[in-house]
Formats: structure tokens, sequence, C-alpha cells
């Protein structure tokens, strides 16, 4: 209930946002619209515009009147009334439903005026309230079957584990990726996504995007790509990426076996690039899904626009839902939103730290840093290092990362050093017990780390 102290400082305050004054009962249904498509606010009856109290006769039949003005928007408001003297008070809540119009159209609040939407403020809150999802809509543009690529199809079919197939188009709209008007089988977006001979013909926006950077600042190009094709064709090329520039450390088990320890946990970093693909805010159309790779990071970063009373780790969330059910089908991902913690465990079985995420309103950034056990692994400790000359480091680093040296290759390590020297460099490593020999002759010599 509001205090005579609050109704007098917002009297002295005057109109904004969330307050708007009326002197009598009539047309400010557009005022109520308002408030429901924005923040909510209240409606005072019987105050002029400049904060001025003229009152009003409050009946029973006046409250009614109010009421059917929220009853006959569309969809209906919810509103509270107070009476304060001889003040009305309408309280609009924000909408959990909208856009709100009454007669005259939609419309949204400016400060301390009501304005009327335009067509695109409009779509924008369908877009963004979820009425309108951008993998439903159909592409007008994509003809069937000349667009559509029957090998991505029976790709999807093998991975979904489906087989003998005879009504192609009875399962793409069992799908949910077509549907058939006047005999003829149009595609949505999922589908043009999916299965389409070349998918940015019509979505030129949803290719993704990957770099590697020298330097870890990142200014320094190595190599940059525009990963294409239909989504989980970019998924595998994505990770194609990030496979080929991942360094590997090796951790020796015995004669002859050895365990590769990567850089990453590859199941963690796919697992978050299906995620940003599966939830791109795909209306916008100037951003595309990034992966940038640094010498010590990869961080992801996805244009996503973030829903309403998202928490993370608690909040099951799908906006596009065909595209997630399609990758749910074909064992991608988890039908419900389990995403974060597949992720936390596939990080703990790699002995690899959960990536940074943070978000705005508009960007999703998931940042994964380098294995602890690979770090482990390529680093030589101080004690062991104390005793070494540069070119002796060069070698363990060299063992660690591909298991085995020759003379032949530490020669070519060290150009410019006597092959005796470099072998007092090794025999000084063998004493320490750092290096073991191997091989039966000379000809067959070789080193390894020792265990």
């Amino acid at each position: 209930m509001m205090d005579k102290d609050e109704l007098d400082i917002i009297l002295a305050e005057g109109e904004g946002y969330k307050i708007e004054f009326k002197e009598r009962a009539r047309g400010f249904e557009k005022d109520m619209v308002a408030f429901a498509n924005s923040s909510g606010g209240k409606i005072f009856l019987g105050v002029t515009d400049d904060g001025k109290v003229r009152g009003i006769d409050i009946t029973n039949r006046l409250k009614s009147q109010i009421q059917d003005m929220a009853n006959n928007c569309n969809p209906k408001i919810k509103i509270i009334t107070e009476e304060m003297e001889d003040i009305l008070i309408i309280d609009v809540r924000e909408g959990m439903d909208k856009p709100y119009a009454c007669s005259s159209g939609f419309y949204k609040r400016i400060g301390p005026n009501s304005q009327k939407m335009e067509r695109d403020e409009i779509i924008d809150i369908f877009k963004s309230e979820g009425k309108t999802r951008f993998d439903e809509l159909i592409e007008p543009k994509f003809v069937y079957p000349d667009d559509f690529d029957d090998e991505k199809f029976k790709r999807f079919l093998e991975l979904a584990g489906l087989s003998d197939i005879d009504d192609v188009e009875k399962i793409l709209i069992n799908l949910g990726v077509a549907e058939k008007q006047e005999g003829l089988l149009y595609f949505n977006n999922a589908g043009v996504l999916f299965f389409a001979k070349d998918p940015q013909r019509f979505i030129p926006w949803s290719v993704y995007t990957v770099v590697l950077f020298k330097d870890e600042a990142g200014v320094d190009i190595i190599d940059r790509k525009e990963i294409k094709g239909s989504l989980f064709e970019i998924i595998e090329g994505v990770m194609k990426f990030v496979k080929l520039y991942t360094k590997v450390a090796y951790r020796f088990k015995g004669v002859p076996q050895r365990e590769n320890v990567y850089e990453y946990p590859f199941d963690a970093v796919r697992e978050a690039v299906i995620n940003s693909v599966m939830h791109k805010y795909y209306f916008e159309h100037g951003h595309n899904n990034i992966l940038r790779f640094f010498p010590d990071r990869i961080k992801i970063e996805n244009y996503w626009q973030e829903p309403a009373n998202f928490v993370l780790g608690e909040t099951v969330f799908r906006r596009n839902h065909i595209i997630a059910d399609l990758f749910s089908r074909i064992k991608f991902v988890e039908k419900l939103g389990t995403g974060f913690e597949r992720i936390r465990e596939m990080c703990e079985k790699e002995n690899a730290p959960f990536p940074d995420i943070k978000f705005n309103e508009n960007y999703f950034y998931v940042t994964f840093h380098q294995s602890e056990e690979y770090l482990k692994i390529m680093d030589v400790s101080e004690d062991d290092q104390a005793d070494l000359n540069e070119r002796q480091r060069d070698a363990l680093r060299e063992l660690k990362k591909t298991g085995n040296l020759t003379m032949k290759r530490y020669i070519e390590l060290c150009p410019e050093v006597s092959r005796r020297t470099l072998t007092r460099d090794i025999n000084h490593l063998i004493d320490l017990g750092l290096v073991v020999r191997k091989g039966k002759g000379k000809r067959d010599m070789y080193y390894e780390l020792s265990e």
C-alpha cells in the first residue's frame, strides 16, 4: 500500500517512465499496453498532467469499467487498483506474454510518454519473447528437391540410427523441417541449415569463423578459416581445426606403451561448439560464431541474446527447438539442458580446468585453458633445469613433444654445435636420470625420457 508521503513525492516529481497521470477515466488503454510491454507502471486517476490533484468519483462502476479496459486488451493485462483519498491508482504489471495491444495498436513506454510502436519494433518484441523462432520460419527461396542434398540427409539418418526409409518427404515432415502446401514441400530454416546443398546461399551468416593467433593478445594471425556447410559439417570442421593446432605431450607407461595428453579436452570443446551453434541468435545477420585459438587458451564467442530470467546451470534453455531436436536425434546433445554439466564431467575426466564462462545481453563467451596434466608433463621443474644448458632443455622439450629423440634430430636442432658436445649433453641427461638410451646398436640408438 502506498502511503501519503510516497504519494506526495510522486506528485512532486511528476510523470515518468513508470508513472502516468490522468485527470479523467478515459483514453488510457494505450498507457496500460505501454506499461505491460515495458517494465510495468502506475496510472493515477484524478491527477492533472502537472501533478495537481483534482480527484475522481471512485465507484464500483468505475472499477468495473477499468477492469474491462484491461480485459479487452490483447492479451488481457493484469492490473491491481488502489484508492488513496480521491485518487484511484491502477498498478499495471509488466506483461509475461508480450507484445500487448489495444484497439488502436501496440504501444511502449518511452520516458514519460506512451509511444505507438513501429512495425520493426513489434517484430523485435516477437523475436525477443520467443514468439517467432528463426528455425521454424519457412525459407521461400529453397526449392525441393533441387536444393536438397540427399547425401547429407542419408548421413543424418545413419547418425540417427534410421534406415530403410522409403517415404523421404514424410520423414522430413515428421522431423519438423518441412511442411506440405498445395502439393509442394516447403522447408524451414532448420531444414536448410541441415539438408541444403549450400546452406550459406540462403543463410550466409551461418558460417563459423576460426582463427589461430601467434600471440596471446590476439594480434598476429597465423591461420583463419570460414567453416561452411550444414550445421553438423560446421561442427566437424571446427573440431578438425582445433585438433590440427592442439599440442600433445606424452606420458610413458612402459615400453612400448605411451599415453597422449592433449592441451585441451576435445569432447568438452566440441560440446561448447555445438551449444554455440544450437543457441545462436540467427535473426542477427552481422555476427558469426567465432573460435579464437590463442597460445594458452581457446575462446568461443557466440551472439545469442540473453533469455529472460536466465540462470547459468539452472535454466533449461532451447532457443532453436527444431535445431536442438535434430542434434539430439544424432546424439550430438542430450535433450535436457545438461550441456554445462556434461562439459564439467568431461573436464574432470581429463583433469582439465572447467572453462571460464561469461555472458551479457548479447554475447556468450566460453574460454578453455590448457590441461593441468599437459602443463605438468611439459613443464621441467626448476631443480631439473638447474644443471642444464639451453640445448639440453630443448632436447627435453623435444622428447616431451615427440616421445623420442635421435642424435640426428638433436644435431638438426643444434646445427652450430659439434656432435661430440651434443653427445656430452645427452650423457649428462642420462647421468641425471632424466633420459634413457634405447636401441640395440649405434644405428638404432635413440633416447626417451626416463619414467
